[in-house]
């Protein structure tokens, strides 16, 4: 089937490469400067991926640099909690591990604040002659975000490295992850993501990203603009997905789901689509299980949280397109004792 990785004899699933940082998610709702202490967590698109993916039972891996400090320590071993190999993550004396602090409120709405302190951080300085690229292709599947490719030049010249054509490379996924803070004042326009986008096999763009981003809207429209990915993956928030794998176009109704916080659902979404092709599934049941994926993040304060089950998952994933429709779900809903709501 067009886009599953072919590469069964390496020892690894997925390989995520990027940066990670430590995360501080408020005690209460409130501007940051009102808000009086803070809970300690982890964030990171890749980072999220493989801990998704290793939850549910992939062989995962993540490959960064973080500092020699106490907040790279617990990066990494909050990582490895989750199944994770970090073998590969290097650690760097002279730079920071990053942190960020974010209100509780929702992202879209005005009174939402992210305070980033990640500029000249250890994975900033990521590069082709620093990265254990033994490790990078160790797997079936590289996976990759545009947010690397914003943090420096190295790290962009590296995402150019890793996706341009080479003989038995593994099937590269790149998620667009267009976060314009990053791109304000840099050395290059997030034009270059759609550069990177045609060097993948698989693209995970929103619709409203490419409009950002690029000024392309509609999927029939980004296609036209990556013709060379093998399965792009059009999100479009809570009208579903449109995957177009060839010249074969599938449209994926989103589930109606009780969101507790909007973080982490599109590393979610990115982890169940991962999942699925890794098995082989069909285009339909892989876009299902990204939104059964991208619903477990929704319903959790944090980036993380514990996947159903996989025999769960299959079987909301094989039902009709009635039976579909009619889901709800809200917070608590992953347990093997929770039932799943209808209308």
């Amino acid at each position: 089937m067009s886009g599953t990785p072919a590469r069964t004899a390496a020892t690894t699933d997925v390989v995520c490469l990027g940066e990670s940082m430590v995360t501080f998610l408020p005690s209460q709702p409130g501007r940051l400067a009102d808000v009086p202490s803070f809970g300690r967590g982890i964030g990171g698109a890749e980072s999220n991926v493989a801990c998704a993916l290793a939850r549910a039972g992939h062989r995962a891996a993540w490959v960064s640099r973080v500092g020699a400090d106490g907040f790279g320590d617990h990066l990494v071993d909050t990582i490895a909690g989750y199944g994770v190999d970090t073998s590969a993550v290097r650690r760097d004396p002279d730079r920071p591990t990053g942190i960020y602090f974010r209100t509780a409120t929702d992202r879209a709405a005005d009174v939402h604040e992210v305070a980033y302190y990640r500029a000249g951080s250890a994975a900033s300085a990521m590069s082709p002659a620093n990265v254990p690229y033994e490790a990078l292709l160790a797997g079936r599947v590289l996976h990759l975000s545009g947010i690397t490719a914003a943090l420096s030049a190295d790290c962009l010249a590296l995402l150019r490295e890793l996706t341009a054509p080479r003989p038995g490379r593994p099937l590269v996924s790149f998620d667009v992850n267009h976060r314009p803070g990053l791109w304000r004042g840099g050395v290059t326009s997030p034009r270059v993501l759609l550069e990177l986008a045609r060097g993948a096999d698989l693209v995970f763009v929103g619709d409203d990203e490419a409009a950002e981003a690029w000024g392309i809207t509609g999927a029939e429209a980004i296609r036209a603009a990556l013709p060379e990915p093998a399965v792009l993956v059009v999100k479009r928030g809570a009208d579903g997905a449109t995957v177009i794998a060839g010249d074969t176009v599938t449209e994926v109704p989103a589930l109606r789901v009780d969101v507790v916080a909007p973080v982490g659902a599109g590393d979610a979404f990115a982890a169940g689509f991962l999942s699925a092709t890794l098995r082989g599934l069909p285009v339909r049941d892989r876009a299902r299980h990204g939104h059964l994926m991208a619903a477990a993040a929704l319903t959790v304060p944090g980036d993380l949280t514990d996947p159903p089950a996989r025999d769960r998952a299959d079987r909301l994933v094989a039902l009709d397109d009635t039976a579909w429709g009619r889901l709800r779900l809200g917070p608590g809903w992953t347990g093997d004792d929770q039932e799943v709501r209808t209308p």
